[in-house]
């Protein structure tokens, strides 16, 4: 098989494992990513992030991540609920992401990825490879940008025309040469300013540039601390924030996925607070035993649902 029929059957696989885009781009060196990166860590945006400091290196070039890397393959994974799911979870309950509605996406697509990756060897050949999902020193959106999968909101959200930013970016890098997609040339932003205007914590600086230590996901899931002292105060989350990517005019054309394991865990979206402060350490790791509301821990929700209580006096 040749580039050309290599790629078209990468692309074409990638689909029938239910993921909705698929996008190519050269493994290389990033030096404008890095340049970005390196001033805002300087400026301390990453907060108490600390393994965002680290492999300064693998994060802006692939081929160190990946020895011999030629191609760094760009997946995407719609996870919008549907309609029902989304007036259940607005019922007075301390809200959670929609990204965490479901089962464990790190775990979901990456073993989809492993499957993909053993189809291609099967049909390719000899593929020396590894797949991310979040979880690794990889610039997920740069290489989703440079793929052609759309371009970077001023929410520091990759943007899809005609279907939003509500997806899962997973990457996967290899050692085979392939026909590379081009960038879609313009941002489609424009002079909208709705996800800065919007965000509760004024997060989101005018040039693209996110304060994450002064996000709510950061306060919810990042940060470690015994409570969460701000003066930059917020109300109804407990795990995660969308207001920025609900309020973004793309996001109108956002579909309910059809991924299975991502359905709203039973009970999960109408949880009140009290509900979730009552409950115990068994409790929760038996009923969300594969949820992203894993990497909070217990402690961290009842944290999070303490603050708001607080914000409410």
């Amino acid at each position: 098989m040749n580039e050309f029929s290599n790629t078209a059957f990468i692309k074409s696989e990638a689909l029938k494992m239910g993921f909705d885009f698929c996008g190519i781009a050269e493994a290389k060196e990033l030096p404008e990513d890095a340049r970005k990166l390196e001033n805002w860590l300087q400026n301390g945006f990453h907060g108490d992030m600390s393994y965002m400091e680290r492999n300064f290196d693998l994060r802006i070039d692939p081929r160190k991540l990946v020895p011999g890397a030629k191609s760094v393959i760009t997946f995407l994974k719609n996870y919008y609920p549907e309609k029902s799911s989304i007036d259940e979870s607005n019922k007075q309950s301390p809200k959670i992401a929609k990204y965490a509605w479901g089962e464990d996406y790190h775990e979901v697509i990456r073993t989809q990825l492993l499957t993909l990756l053993d189809t291609y060897r099967k049909k390719i050949g000899p593929i020396e490879g590894r797949g991310f999902v979040d979880s690794a020193p990889v610039l997920e959106r740069s290489w989703a940008k440079l793929a052609g999968a759309g371009w970077i909101g001023k929410n520091g959200n990759l943007i899809q025309p005609q279907a939003g930013s509500f997806f899962f970016i997973a990457t996967l890098i290899i050692d085979i040469p392939l026909q590379y997609d081009q960038p879609i040339a313009k941002d489609y932003c424009g002079t909208c300013t709705k996800c800065i205007d919007a965000c509760p914590t004024q997060a989101i600086l005018p040039n693209k540039t996110i304060e994450a230590n002064h996000c709510i996901s950061y306060f919810t899931i990042e940060l470690k601390d015994a409570t969460i002292n701000t003066d930059r105060n917020y109300k109804d989350w407990a795990f995660g924030c969308d207001v920025c990517q609900d309020v973004c005019p793309w996001n109108r054309f956002s579909k309910a996925h059809q991924e299975s394991q991502f359905k709203p865990l039973n009970g999960l979206l109408t949880m009140k607070q009290d509900q979730w402060l009552q409950i115990e350490e068994t409790t929760f790791k038996a009923r969300f035993a594969n949820s992203p509301l894993l990497r909070a821990k217990l402690k961290g929700i009842k944290r999070n649902i303490q603050y708001l209580i607080h914000q409410e006096k």
